[in-house]
């Protein structure tokens, strides 16, 4: 696995390729600081877990961590999210900047687990 960073809007967001399951991972505390414009996107995603725990839903759950490149250069454990994953958080954040995926056409793949890059169109530039 090799992570890099990417824009989005100018923002970095880390990123992931996992070659073993052929899919990209995003870190969510980059994606929820660039979407909620957040001062500290760390404490908004830890803000937003709980809430979703507290509403039982299995999408923290399933969410998992991979060793990303921090600002200070090191290895760090960051919480990841694949694409279909990513979109249901996305769908959680109360922002202007995240309707864009939310009235994405590929929204819809997610309710019969057909998730493709459609669903991230607001983000294409990243790939």
């Amino acid at each position: 696995m090799e992570d890099k960073v990417q824009l989005y809007e100018n923002q970095p967001i880390r990123t992931a390729w996992v070659e073993d399951e052929e899919e990209w991972y995003f870190s969510i505390v980059d994606v929820v600081q660039v979407l909620t414009e957040s001062a500290d996107g760390r404490k908004y995603w830890n803000k937003l877990k709980q809430r979703l725990k507290e509403e039982g839903s299995q999408l923290v759950t399933n969410c998992h961590q991979l060793k990303m490149t921090a600002q200070d250069g090191k290895k760090r454990l960051t919480d990841v999210a694949n694409t279909e994953q990513l979109l249901r958080i996305i769908q959680s954040i109360p922002s202007k900047k995240a309707e864009p995926f939310n009235d994405s056409p590929g929204i819809i793949f997610l309710h019969s687990k057909q998730v493709s890059l459609l669903s991230l169109e607001p983000f294409c530039q990243i790939f």
